[in-house]
């Protein structure tokens, strides 16, 4: 299964993505797990070191002339099959499985001036490991709508939208879920993070189905010293939310294989 982390910034949807890679390594599933955000944190969230972090693609000109091309010629469709394993880390861990990690970047991230030839790469190697791996994909989308608004990840099964509980969060989280049943991604679950309880407030787009996170003391006296998010004392907990989670994006998807 392929799917999409979503959210504005600072609502938890990195820890979300890397609880569920972890998850799935140690049911012995292989996990790609692509970092396309701009804070570039998913790996030390999971527990990589900084200096163990592959350099960002969009920061490879190297290998962005190379399969793209300079000087206004654009490749429509670089070769990208070899990348996956060319700029991938193994992500260290317990369980059967592996975790691996790309970093990816953003337009944002990769400078000043036009990104066309870096947007293209990426869009292309996303939609290779969407479309052509067998094992399961994790991405980290950036902060906001932005792959959304440029489908870079219009092909994969489930999109979920992470907000915290408050009105402007789920504002932004509405508009996000709505652009993505634009792009046809409708397997779509919200993940109301730090949730207190309660209803929701009506707004038009929010996905109808919600997974409540509650607060986690032990996520929140690690944060300030330490950025890996696994192995919490509330790792029950933890591991329940991701198997619900996961259960209901299949359910969404048709019950169709993995």
């Amino acid at each position: 299964m392929k799917i999409a982390f979503a959210g504005k910034g600072g609502v938890g949807k990195t820890t979300l993505c890397a609880w569920t890679a972890d998850f799935l390594a140690r049911q012995g599933r292989s996990v790609w797990m692509v970092d396309a955000d701009t804070a570039l944190s998913l790996g030390q969230a999971s527990g990589v070191a900084s200096r163990a972090l592959p350099e960002p693609l969009v920061a490879r000109e190297d290998l962005i002339r190379q399969r793209i091309g300079a000087g206004g010629m654009i490749a429509l469709s670089p070769a990208v099959d070899d990348l996956p394993e060319l700029l991938g880390v193994d992500v260290p861990g317990p369980g059967p499985g592996r975790r691996r990690l790309l970093v990816m970047g953003t337009v944002a991230g990769a400078g000043g001036g036009c990104a066309c030839e870096a947007n293209a790469l990426l869009k292309s190697l996303l939609a290779h490991l969407v479309l052509e791996r067998d094992d399961w994909v994790l991405v980290d989308l950036e902060a906001g709508v932005e792959h959304l608004g440029r489908g870079t990840v219009a092909h994969v099964d489930g999109l979920v939208v992470v907000s915290e509980a408050s009105h402007r969060g789920l504002e932004t989280a509405a508009r996000i879920a709505a652009m993505g049943a634009d792009l046809g991604l409708g397997n779509q679950v919200l993940a109301l993070n730090r949730d207190p309880g309660g209803p929701l407030p009506p707004l038009p787009g929010l996905p109808p189905r919600v997974l409540r996170l509650p607060p986690l003391p032990g996520l929140a006296a690690r944060q300030l010293n330490d950025s890996c998010v696994l192995g919490l004392p509330e790792a029950g907990t933890v591991d329940a939310l991701v198997a619900g989670l996961l259960e209901t994006l299949e359910q969404g998807r048709g019950g169709a294989g993995d």
